[in-house]
């Protein structure tokens, strides 16, 4: 059966969704507003330990005095500097546990996973936006206006905490990764796209990309539900659909795609109807840097097969 486009369309998609004619100039304001912001990282041992790692409670400051918890894991005894990942969570979701983490920092790397600010872990999410608030963070800030998106501030909690772990002095800030799958995907290619300093990423079955097209398909339900509730409550007849779908290219993946300066290795299910193939492939039709994708025909939004054996592989070679 099939779900959307056929693979010879989808290796040509250029994604549907409006991009912001000052989407730069947004990301320089937005870099201006981190710029301002200490870190005054804080690293705590966590409870959690491993013979072979350190293990400590990352706390930081993001933009909007929110306050951000990451887990990092250091490898014990490291005498020279080593290469780094940045591990991204599903949406609602958190960092996960430690020893999901810990085959990395055996292989060598010093290891961060962030928590999404107003999601499942310990990151705050500080509010103070017009309109709806009670959930669906797609939106949230829609009303305020671009710069009060929340997933604007995510992105640059991201760029925080790789700027916090480049600067650490076991880090070798040429060799430095990133992954994650779904909205981690989507994460991924803003830490890319963002950070010129990555060098490579492994997004899987990327979400925050193409929102019109999602809307075009009728499938804004699961992950993408709430572009639907915002025009039930909000919008109910459309007449702010060009301003909305615009105002949502701030945050949309594919118009960070051309920064990416990293070697990336993608992940994407033919079958899956929660964050479309087109969707994914109009971030990845963008991408000038070197890439392959790895494509699962019969698969949907779900584990690929294989497919953490060879994100780690890939990310062997940094």
């Amino acid at each position: 059966m099939l779900i959307d486009l056929k693979l010879p369309e989808l290796l040509k998609w250029q994604g549907s969704n409006p991009r912001p004619d000052d989407f730069d100039a947004f990301w320089d304001r937005a870099f201006n507003e981190l710029k301002g912001v200490d870190p005054a990282a804080e690293f705590i041992p966590a409870k959690f330990t491993a013979p072979y790692a350190d293990c400590f409670d990352l706390y930081y400051s993001g933009v909007r005095s929110a306050k951000i918890h990451a887990k990092l894991i250091k490898p014990k005894n490291i005498r020279t500097k080593v290469p780094a990942v940045f591990v991204f969570h599903g949406y609602t979701g958190d960092s996960g546990d430690w020893s999901e983490l810990l085959n990395y920092a055996a292989a060598g790397f010093v290891v961060a996973a962030m928590d999404c600010r107003g999601q499942g872990g310990l990151s705050e999410d500080t509010g103070g936006v017009k309109g709806n608030t009670m959930h669906g963070q797609i939106i949230r800030g829609l009303d305020s206006g671009p710069d009060a998106l929340l997933f604007r501030h995510i992105f640059l909690d991201i760029v925080q905490l790789v700027g916090i772990v480049s600067a650490l002095p076991e880090v070798d800030v040429n060799r430095m990764g990133c992954f994650g799958g779904s909205q981690g995907g989507g994460l991924t290619l803003a830490c890319a796209g963002l950070c010129p300093q990555i060098k490579r990423a492994a997004p899987g079955m990327n979400f925050l990309s193409d929102y019109k097209r999602v809307w075009e398909m009728d499938l804004a339900e699961n992950a993408y539900w709430e572009l639907k509730d915002y025009f039930r409550h909000f919008d109910p007849l459309h007449e702010r659909e060009n301003e909305i779908f615009s105002r949502l290219g701030y945050i949309d993946v594919q118009f960070l795609a051309p920064r990416i300066k990293a070697e990336v290795l993608m992940f994407t299910g033919l079958m899956d109807n929660i964050c479309p193939p087109s969707t994914q492939f109009a971030v990845y039709n963008k991408i000038t840097s070197k890439k392959s994708i790895k494509i699962y025909p019969d698969f949907g939004h779900e584990t690929y097969p294989g497919s953490a054996d060879l994100c780690f592989e890939f990310m062997m070679g940094l």
